[in-house]
C-alpha cells in the first residue's frame, strides 16, 4: 500500500505500528533475496512501540518502516558499504538525510546490500551476497542499489534510500518494477553518505508509487549547512501537484537513445506507448536530436573513476581495516575488483601527462553536456527515455567491465548534467522482468517530472510484484 494509507490504517486501528514492523521483519527472515546485509529488530520493534504509545500522526512518515541502502552511515548501525574494508564500522553519526527521515517518523528495518561503495551495476559487486531479483531470482537487481530495489518490489519494506551516481536508483528500480527518484544535484544532502563520485552522488527513494516518491523527497530536500553543494532553494510540496494537469507540456524524445542500436525493441515500443499515453494526456512530444549524448559513457567513467580514486585514498588500513605492514597489503586484501579498477583507472587519468589527454577533455565534455540540456529545457519540460537498454540480466552475464558500463548510457547524463530523473515501471515483458521508461528535467524541476510520472502511472496500471 502507499504510505497515506497505511497511515490511514495506523489512524483507524486496523493495524498497529509493531504489527506491521514485525509483519516486514518476518517477511525478511523468510526471504532469500538477500535484500538486507544488517536487520535492526530490537530499535524498529522498540521505535515503533513508542510510535503506538505515542501515536504522533503529525509525522510525515509516522510510523512507516523503510530500509537504507549500506552506503549511507546510520548511526550505531553496521555500514559496510558492501566491502570488507568496512565490514565491521559503525559509524558515530547518522546521515543527514537518515535524520531526516527518523525526524519524519520512519522506522528503519535495516541496510540494503550493495555493490561495493556503490560501483557497479548488478549487485554483484558486493564482497558478502548477491542479491536476487524478486521477479526472477535467476537474473540481477540492477545495481548499485539493487539491494534497495529488491526490497521494494517484493515488499519487505515501504520504501528505500538508494543513491545515484550515474544510474544506480533508477536502473535497478528499472529492473525490479519499481520507482526510482534521482533528485537534482544539490537538491539532498550528501552528508553522511560515502562517497563515490562526489560531484555526482545523489540520495533519493525507491517506492511502489510515484506518490510516495513525491513525499519522501519533500521530507529529505533542502539545504544542509554540514554539505556545501546543497542549494538554498525553497522545498515544494510535490506530493500535492501531483495530479496537476499536463495537458501543452513539452515532451522531447532523443533520437540518438531512441535509434541506439543496443536498445531492446519491446524496451523501445514502451517508450513508444509512453509517448501515446502522455499525448493523450495532452502533452505534447517531439523528437530531438542531442548528437553529444554519445560520448556521455566514456565521460562519465573518465572523471567518475578519478574522483573515486581520490575518495578511496582514506581507506588505508590505518583508521579502516585490519591494520597491516603496508597499505598495498590492506588495499589489495580488503578492496574487490571493481574497487581496484576504479583506484587504476582514476589515478592514471589524474597522473601527470595524462591529465590533459583525458581528465580535462572529459570536463569540457561535461560542461558542453550541461549547455546542451540547459537549451533543451528553454524549450521543453521534460524528456522522455528508456532507463536501461534491456531488461535485468542473469547472474555473471556480463563479465565484460566495458559491457557493463555501457548498460548506463541512458542514465549517465542526468549525473553529469545534475538534473532530476526518475524511472517508472510500465510493463512485465519476457521472462516475467519488469521494464519501464525515465523522465528527466530542468535542474530544481522535480515537481514537473513528478507529475508527468504521476499521469504515466495511473493511466497505464502496472502490475505489482505478487507475493505473500
Amino acid at each position: 500500500m502507499k504510505i497515506s494509507q497505511i497511515q490511514q490504517d495506523l489512524r483507524e486501528k486496523k493495524v498497529s505500528s509493531v504489527q506491521l514492523v514485525e509483519k516486514f521483519l518476518e517477511k525478511i527472515k523468510k526471504s532469500d533475496n538477500n535484500s538486507f546485509l544488517e536487520i535492526c529488530k530490537q530499535s524498529a520493534i522498540k521505535k515503533a512501540k513508542q510510535f503506538d504509545q505515542d501515536k504522533n500522526f503529525s509525522l510525515p512518515l509516522a510510523g512507516i518502516p523503510i530500509s537504507i541502502k549500506d552506503v549511507i552511515c546510520t548511526e550505531g548501525i553496521k555500514t559496510t558499504a558492501g566491502s570488507k574494508m568496512l565490514e565491521n564500522f559503525i559509524p558515530p553519526f547518522s546521515a543527514t538525510v537518515v535524520e531526516k527521515l527518523e525526524d519524519a517518523g520512519a522506522i528503519i528495518l535495516g541496510k540494503n546490500n550493495c555493490d561495493e561503495f556503490a560501483m557497479g551495476s548488478s549487485t554483484e559487486n558486493s564482497a558478502f551476497k548477491k542479491t536476487k531479483n524478486p521477479w526472477n531470482k535467476k537474473y540481477v537487481p540492477g545495481g548499485s542499489s539493487g539491494g534497495s530495489a529488491a526490497a521494494v518490489a517484493a515488499k519487505e519494506c515501504v520504501f528505500s534510500i538508494g543513491t545515484d551516481t550515474g544510474g544506480s536508483i533508477r536502473q535497478p528500480a528499472n529492473f525490479c518494477g519499481t520507482v526510482g527518484l534521482k533528485p537534482t544535484f544539490g537538491r539532498v544532502s550528501r552528508f553522511g553518505l560515502i562517497a563515490y563520485g562526489s560531484s555526482f552522488d545523489c540520495a533519493g527513494p525507491i517506492t511502489n508509487y510515484v506518490e510516495d516518491a513525491a513525499k519522501v523527497l519533500e521530507i529529505i530536500s533542502g539545504k544542509d549547512e554540514k554539505d556545501a553543494t546543497t542549494k538554498k532553494i525553497p522545498v515544494e510540496k510535490f506530493s500535492e501537484n501531483l495530479q496537476q494537469n499536463i495537458t501543452g507540456k513539452k515532451i522531447a524524445i532523443i533520437t540518438e537513445f531512441l535509434n541506439n542500436k543496443n536498445l531492446n525493441s519491446e524496451i523501445k515500443k514502451e517508450i513508444e506507448m509512453a509517448a501515446k499515453t502522455l499525448e493523450k494526456c495532452g502533452a505534447k512530444i517531439t523528437e530531438i536530436s542531442i548528437p553529444i549524448l554519445e560520448i556521455s559513457v566514456p565521460t562519465y567513467y573518465i572523471l567518475v573513476k578519478s574522483e573515486a580514486s581520490t575518495n578511496l585514498a582514506r581507506f588505508d588500513g590505518i583508521r579502516f581495516g585490519k591494520n597491516l605492514e603496508n597499505i598495498a597489503e590492506i588495499r589489495g586484501e580488503k578492496f574487490g575488483p571493481e574497487v581496484k579498477r576504479a583506484i587504476i583507472t582514476g589515478t592514471f587519468a589524474l597522473s601527470a601527462g595524462y591529465a590533459d589527454k583525458f581528465y580535462q577533455k572529459a570536463t569540457n565534455a561535461r560542461g558542453k553536456i550541461i549547455q546542451n540540456f540547459a537549451e533543451i529545457f528553454k524549450n521543453f519540460d521534460a524528456i522522455l527515455s528508456p532507463v536501461s537498454p534491456t531488461t535485468a540480466f542473469q547472474f555473471d552475464e556480463k563479465n565484460d567491465p566495458l559491457q557493463m558500463y555501457l548498460a548506463d548510457i541512458f542514465t549517465v547524463s542526468a549525473n553529469l548534467a545534475g538534473i532530476p530523473g526518475i524511472a517508472v515501471p510500465t510493463k512485465v515483458l519476457e521472462n516475467n522482468l519488469p521494464t519501464g521508461i525515465q523522465i528527466l528535467g530542468q535542474q530544481f524541476n522535480e515537481k514537473t517530472i513528478l507529475n508527468i510520472a504521476w499521469h504515466l502511472e495511473n493511466n497505464i496500471n502496472f502490475p505489482q510484484l505478487k507475493n505473500d
